[in-house]
């Protein structure tokens, strides 16, 4: 492994199946944390390479999250995962392709 290398706990396969199908619509909760002073909670409505935008009630703009470092809870039709940024870090056909076919070793 490479100096300074992060490795995810394993994916299990349900996990794996749940995160490989879209994320747009569904449901996260997010701790306050580094950089956040308060906890956010609402949808997701959309996805990039690097970070999700999330409907928060009583907002009017959506807020822009960094998937880096990002933790929290996410729910989708099959239950509520944990949701690991560093995971989720790749384009969102990409993560598709990637946990389907077992991809690199960060989603093995």
């Amino acid at each position: 492994m490479a100096k300074g290398t992060v490795t995810a706990p394993p994916v299990s396969p349900a996990e794996r199946e749940a995160l490989a199908g879209e994320l747009i619509g569904a449901r996260v909760a997010i701790p306050a944390g580094p950089g956040r002073s308060r906890p956010l909670e609402g949808r997701i409505v959309d996805e990039t390479l690097s970070t999700f935008s999330i409907r928060v009630a009583g907002r009017a703009a959506p807020v822009r999250v960094p998937k880096a470092g990002l933790s929290g809870t996410i729910v989708l039709p099959g239950g509520e995962l944990p949701l690991r940024g560093e995971l989720l870090r790749v384009r969102p056909e990409d993560r598709t392709k990637r946990l389907l076919s077992g991809g690199p070793k960060r989603f093995r």
